[in-house]
């Protein structure tokens, strides 16, 4: 649980100070955006296995789930610099409330590993399993993109 606060901390002095240096604005937010465009890639192969859509594969199913859980783990700092907002940049839909409040974004993001750890742990019992712990995992989704997403 330590590291989980400490990462939440250390993405609070980043995101409150503008910590990140000198990297391209259009290259953090690439980066930003191509890491949740696999974690989505990643969370539809485990959601058309929890809901019966695709047949489940233990070893797929793991992978995807593996997959969530190094990408919600991965240092966020350099992905989220002051002023690569929606309202300062075009391409981006992160609210500018995500550095209003970088404390709960950042709690938000130690949810989201919270989860896919849990689907990593239940990954390889069945597409059942799967799907019981979809629920969970969409939520922390959820839960982060009505508070810091703008809508399409």
């Amino acid at each position: 649980m330590f590291p989980r606060i400490a990462f939440a901390a250390t993405l609070s002095l980043a995101l409150g100070a503008g910590a990140v240096a000198a990297q391209d604005l259009a290259d953090q937010v690439g980066a930003r955006q191509g890491q949740f465009k696999l974690f989505a890639l990643n969370l539809g192969t485990l959601a058309m296995m929890g809901t019966g859509r695709a047949e489940y594969d233990a070893r797929a199913a793991q992978a995807a789930a593996d997959n969530l859980v190094a990408l919600s783990g991965l240092d966020q700092r350099a992905l989220w610099p002051a002023g690569s907002d929606s309202g300062a940049i075009d391409g981006t839909r992160a609210l500018p409330a995500i550095w209003d409040n970088p404390e709960d974004f950042a709690a938000k993001l130690v949810a989201l590993n919270a989860a896919a750890v849990e689907m990593a742990r239940v990954a390889g019992d069945g597409a059942d399993a799967i799907g019981g712990q979809l629920r969970g995992l969409s939520g922390t989704c959820s839960a982060c993109h009505q508070a810091y997403r703008a809508p399409q």
